[in-house]
């Protein structure tokens, strides 16, 4: 480890004080998609903009093009060395369901060596351990071994709406040779893991009609043809008796998992029957001639997320409704074009919709195309050598069935790659009731932030070369 024994000194003596600072910012019900809370959501972006002063960023400022602000910050001492760009966000879900948590959401509360609320793993702790590392380095050492620039979204969780906007204005302001991703996840508690691959994502809304309006279904049944009925047959067109899509150009560009892949996927400690009996699910649904893993990283899918119409309330109406809902999304993997995945979808449906209904289509936006870390990125061995000396065990290579539509954009916009380093594992209840954040996670987190910045310099601004755009 390239890390100062002073900087490990000042990380034992703080640690209480950075856990009471990460407690405070947890606090506040930073909601980004609730604009009834929008008063609360600049209260910690106001805090977060005074936190970088203290600590002594330059340049703190807020970020906003008409949405949330983002707070930058940086420090830019180092001439000649890297320049790395920290990447965070501190808005928050909402914390409904109240009734099935087990204390306050937005009150951090130790039970076991956790910390329990709404934001105490997505992002808030680790956004504030990496906070807390460059402290460390420009308290003790007045500088940090590389460039760092901090960029702190306030949207993440509700789509990043406004991200585009400021990424194009700020294009120059934000340019560094790498993102370094405070968000993100580790697969388990105590198994280090480089995430190099994100799916990306096409969704819509979809309505179909067969009538101008609910009908009374003594009268009207068996003469009107009943919407949730059509788009039931119409639903199960999409895959084969395989469980592989069935819609024509779906796995257009869509390209075999590599030797190598499979390999990285073999080293992965996964157990597949544990997989089904956690979730309280059976084998057999899909693709059976591939792994799981396969199936959940390197393979796109096709999924009804919500279907509805008619009566849902209580008793009985005998009404035969007029019209019936999906939505739709799809997991993508490189080689696909969300519009182009959209548009297959359309043109199968419309193929198989009868005559007697009309389809009506409602752009959910937001579609993002799969991003992959290239597979020689310095970033993954900086990475493999930090997060092994902190673990004391090597790294694997693991990839993400969800999407992060950040990786993407930030490659369109800036044209540089992005690679995370996160604490949060996957079973922390991020999005759901009871979300805690392990407290030796928050120790090995500072351990590795703190050592990645030296690891960062001592790579050099050569070896990013290739990755970045030129000037």
């Amino acid at each position: 480890m390239l890390t100062p024994a002073g900087i490990e000194g000042y990380v034992a003596a703080n640690r209480d004080r950075w856990l009471e600072g990460y407690k405070e910012l947890v606090r506040i019900p930073s909601l980004s998609a609730d604009p009834a809370r929008d008063s609360e959501l600049r209260r910690a972006a106001a805090l977060l903009v005074e936190h970088c002063k203290a600590i002594g960023l330059d340049n703190v400022q807020m970020l906003e093009e008409g949405g949330k602000p983002t707070v930058y910050a940086e420090w830019l001492g180092a001439p000649g060395a890297p320049t790395v760009l920290a990447y965070a966000h501190y808005d928050v879900q909402p914390e409904e369901p109240v009734e099935l948590w087990t204390s306050p959401p937005f009150e951090p509360t130790e039970r076991d060596g956790r910390i329990y609320a709404r934001g105490s793993s997505d992002d808030k702790a680790t956004l504030w351990i990496a906070l807390c590392a460059i402290e460390a380095w420009l308290k003790v050492e007045g500088r940090l071994p590389c460039n760092v620039k901090v960029f702190l979204e306030g949207e993440e969780e509700s789509g990043s709406p406004s991200l585009p906007a400021i990424l194009k204005k700020h294009h120059d302001l934000l340019r560094s040779d790498f993102i370094l991703s405070a968000d993100g996840g580790m697969l388990h508690d105590g198994l280090p893991d480089v995430m190099v691959a994100t799916r990306g994502i096409a969704k819509t809304e979809i309505t179909l009609k067969t009538a101008a309006k609910d009908l009374h279904s003594g009268s009207f049944g068996g003469a009107v043809a009943n919407p949730l009925a059509v788009l039931s047959r119409m639903i199960a067109t999409l895959h084969d008796m395989s469980g592989a899509v069935a819609v024509p150009g779906f796995y257009d560009g869509v390209k075999e998992p590599t030797p190598e892949q499979k390999a990285e996927l073999a080293k992965v400690p996964f157990s597949e029957a544990e997989f089904f009996k956690a979730v309280g699910a059976r084998p057999g649904a899909y693709e059976q001639s591939r792994t799981v893993l396969e199936r959940l990283w390197l393979r796109p899918t096709l999924e009804v997320n919500g279907m509805w119409g008619g009566w849902t309330g209580p008793g009985n109406k005998t009404v035969l409704p007029s019209e019936a809902h999906m939505k739709i999304t799809s997991r993508l993997v490189p080689g696909q074009d969300p519009d182009k995945v959209i548009a297959a979808l359309k043109a199968h449906l419309q193929s198989v919709c009868p005559t007697y209904a009309t389809l009506e289509w409602k752009s959910m936006g937001g579609g993002s195309p799969a991003y992959e870390v290239p597979p020689e990125h310095p970033a993954l061995g900086i990475l493999d050598r930090v997060l092994g000396g902190v673990y004391g065990r090597p790294t694997v290579r693991t990839r993400l069935g969800g999407t992060l539509p950040l990786c993407a954009l930030m490659k369109q916009a800036l044209g540089i790659d992005t690679v995370a380093m996160s604490f949060s594992t996957g079973d922390e209840d991020y999005h759901a009731p009871n979300e805690f954040f392990r407290l030796t996670s928050f120790d090995r987190g500072l351990k590795a932030w703190c050592a990645i910045f030296p690891a960062i310099a001592e790579t050099g601004t050569a070896a990013f070369a290739p990755y970045r755009p030129a000037a």
